[in-house]
């Protein structure tokens, strides 16, 4: 087989041949029925030891794979990109199988049942799932449960604050850190998909809540839209300052996303048996090298505090009851959900890195198709 390589993908040359013909003779049927022979998926091909860049990942247009009996052709409508997609590819000891070189990308997706020989997914439903980053996937229909649109009217916020974000917030402040009445709250990385929902839920439980984010528009959103009662730029000046300034008498919770000397800061504000909920460590994820510290754990023994890692995967089992309480929330917009939607599968890739740099306004999801069976 030969192949056409560039930055990000690699098609067969028979694929660029064929509609090279087809557009030549105008024939715009016959290009349509290829179209639809075709899928295209992302691999993972070299390690990175930063970030991911245009030799880590590479787009195949391949045949249409066939569809086990009994099962489901899924067209994947969006992609959700995540941060622990960065933790996926690489070599550390992690809480699930890592995606191995030469395998398909991984990642959360919201298709469209298109084919079906499975009564429990008709033609047209709407399905989620931890899949492939591709344009259409095919299985037995064990990978994806129902979607529900019906909590509110744009799809892709649905399902960003529905499929992990939601269920990640409220696991971890419910669950994990017991939030009761007159905490303090202390949220990094506030105005990211966990993070935004984190303050408004903590808001509602009737905790104080105090957002980390950088730049001025992000603190903005977070005291204008996201209901945090302060907003703290890490880019302005000296962190546990301007913390111990938005919490003179300490916070109880610090439901931590970042790692790092942001941990750090949140670790010396910290009140007696406060509670820390390690939900993300991004900071970490793209280094070269070890990230140090926390210089502050000194403050475990010394505030007496807890500190519990999760992963919503392993609490599946409170989905249902998770994405029934945040359906009813968008759609009695009682909570707000930013959605920052990049177009085109081909742009998953240079996507990703937007979550590393902070350029992503809202969670970060790229959009690969439209609707086509109502």
């Amino acid at each position: 087989m030969l192949y056409c390589t560039g930055p990000f993908f690699r098609v067969g040359l028979f694929v660029g041949l064929a509609r090279s013909i087809l557009e030549e003779n105008n024939n715009d049927t016959a290009i349509s029925a290829m179209n639809d022979a075709f899928a295209k998926h992302w691999y993972f091909r070299n390690a990175p030891e930063g970030p991911v860049d245009e030799n880590t990942l590479e787009l195949v247009t391949e045949p249409r794979e066939s569809m086990p009996a009994g099962g489901v052709r899924v067209a994947v409508l969006f992609l959700s990109l995540d941060a622990t997609n960065r933790v996926w590819l690489s070599d550390w000891d992690i809480y699930m199988e890592p995606v191995r070189v030469g395998d398909r990308m991984r990642g959360f997706i919201l298709g469209e049942v298109i084919e079906s020989e499975n009564a429990d997914l008709p033609l047209g439903s709407l399905v989620t799932g931890l899949s492939t980053w591709s344009s259409e996937v095919v299985g037995t229909g064990e990978e994806f449960a129902p979607f529900y649109d019906g909590h509110c009217d744009d799809l892709a916020v649905g399902f960003g604050a529905m499929a992990v974000a939601g269920p990640t917030a409220l696991h971890g402040l419910v669950s994990v850190a017991k939030v009761k009445q007159g905490d303090v709250v202390l949220v990094s990385a506030a105005a990211g998909a966990v993070g935004q929902l984190a303050g408004q839920i903590a808001k509602r439980m009737g905790c104080r809540t105090i957002g980390i984010a950088g730049g001025e528009d992000k603190c903005h959103r977070l005291l204008t839209r996201f209901a945090y009662d302060h907003a703290v730029d890490y880019k302005k000046g000296n962190l546990v300052e301007q913390l111990n300034e938005a919490a003179p008498y300490g916070v109880d919770v610090l439901f931590e996303n970042v790692g790092g000397e942001v941990l750090d800061a949140g670790l010396s504000v910290i009140n007696d048996f406060g509670r820390v909920v390690v939900c993300g460590l991004i900071s970490s994820y793209n280094a070269r090298d070890p990230v140090p510290g926390p210089y502050m754990f000194r403050n475990v023994i010394m505030r007496r505090l807890r500190i519990e890692g999760f992963v919503i995967l392993d609490h599946l089992e409170h989905y249902p009851a998770y994405q029934k309480q945040v359906g009813q929330w968008l759609k009695d917009k009682s909570i707000q959900f930013d959605v920052h939607t990049v177009e085109g599968i081909d742009q998953a890739a240079i996507a990703m890195n937007m979550l590393y740099s902070g350029e992503n306004r809202g969670k970060l999801m790229v959009s690969v198709s439209d609707r086509t069976v109502r």
